[in-house]
């Protein structure tokens, strides 16, 4: 018992670092304002897409209430072989609608080729089908690019909740990943982002030999780009931390899909090529596991209910500033923290394990690793 608590003592100290660095990281990075500056970037949004005739309507409609030149932007939606073909309705801004040439094992990095290749502007932007963006996201990105020219520029994701548990559950998850984002950039230790809000130059994505190199894993059209970037032009990669530029998105509507979606994030996580990626990775999976086991001892045995409540405290400490420090920035208001933290390591561990040995569903298709 005793190794164990020693064991023990030293993942938490190590996790405990971790999340530490990346709050001290979170606040080195300062919130951008935007200037009343003549908008210049031309921009081509690309949206991969499969079976989303419920969602894309209210993309474009938000894309639409854009206080942006018409003139400076184009969308090009890509179908994934969805089962019906959407119908593109009159729309004010450019818009086209191709279908996805498939090319490899990941349908996503096509789809964002397939746009790329016909894309009319050297600034690309990727998003999702099930998102919306707001009034003054392309200007904010324009005004960044003008103050401070970078070639990559990563942005805000955060979840439109209903009220239920399962979408707390998700916006908190999802709050933990943008803070080490956001903490990743700060500390100079980049390794993720969202697809969901992306922003390159195209003549950057073919000078980085676009997703070569990792077209056979299924995920991972937006950190494998990422890491690729950062390891040749570190410099030149930003994180763009403005609530203008935010984009909101949808939580999963089920545990299942939950699961799989998580599965499909974890699956590429041992392709990342950061060291500090792959310790942080492992320091958080080793703490959820030993939590895991720590309440199955408090459990089946009294003697140890003081350590787990002792640590169970502390690791919800540490997590909470986190934790509200990006919820602060995003405006949301944390919800159902304590019982959230309760289920997550369970939900954690899970998700790790069956990332590695199974197979996941996503869009009604089967993946391998």
């Amino acid at each position: 018992m005793e190794i164990l608590v020693f064991i023990f003592s030293i993942i938490a100290l190590v996790y405990f670092s971790n999340i530490l660095w990346l709050i001290m990281g979170f606040s080195k990075i300062k919130n951008f304002e935007v200037s009343e500056i003549i908008p210049k970037t031309k921009f081509t949004i690309i949206v991969p897409f499969r079976n989303e005739d419920e969602n894309l309507p209210k993309l474009l409609d938000s894309i639409s209430m854009l206080d942006y030149p018409m003139n400076l932007f184009e969308v090009i939606l890509v179908d994934d072989a969805s089962d019906f073909r959407f119908q593109i309705l009159d729309f004010r801004f450019q818009i086209s609608l191709i279908d996805n040439l498939r090319s490899s094992n990941s349908p996503k990095k096509d789809a964002i080729n397939s746009g790329i290749t016909i894309a009319k502007n050297d600034w690309i932007i990727t998003t999702d089908a099930d998102c919306v963006v707001q009034p003054k996201w392309l200007k904010t990105f324009d005004n960044y690019i003008q103050e401070n020219n970078p070639k990559m520029i990563a942005a805000g994701v955060f979840y439109k909740t209903k009220g239920s548990f399962l979408d707390y559950f998700q916006q908190l998850d999802l709050l933990s990943l943008q803070g080490t984002t956001i903490g990743s950039f700060g500390n100079d230790n980049t390794f993720m982002c969202n697809g969901a809000n992306f922003c390159y130059q195209r003549s950057f994505f073919y000078e980085l030999n676009g997703f070569d190199g990792n077209s056979n894993i299924a995920s991972g059209d937006d950190v494998f780009l990422l890491q690729k970037a950062i390891t040749n032009y570190p410099e030149v990669v930003r994180f763009l931390k403005s609530e203008m530029a935010i984009v909101e998105t949808q939580t999963m509507k089920t545990w299942r899909d939950l699961f799989f979606q998580r599965v499909r994030w974890a699956s590429k996580t041992a392709n990342y090529t950061s060291f500090y990626a792959k310790q942080l990775g492992l320091s958080v999976f080793l703490m959820n596991l030993f939590w895991v086991l720590d309440f199955g001892f408090w459990i089946s045995s009294s003697s140890g209910y003081w350590y787990f409540l002792l640590f169970f405290w502390i690791k919800f400490i540490i997590d909470f500033i986190l934790l509200n420090k990006t919820a602060r920035f995003f405006k949301i208001r944390l919800k159902d923290i304590l019982f959230c933290s309760l289920v997550y390591p369970l939900f954690s561990v899970l998700v790790v394990l069956y990332s590695i040995f199974g197979k996941y569903e996503w869009k009604g298709r089967q993946f391998k690793k």
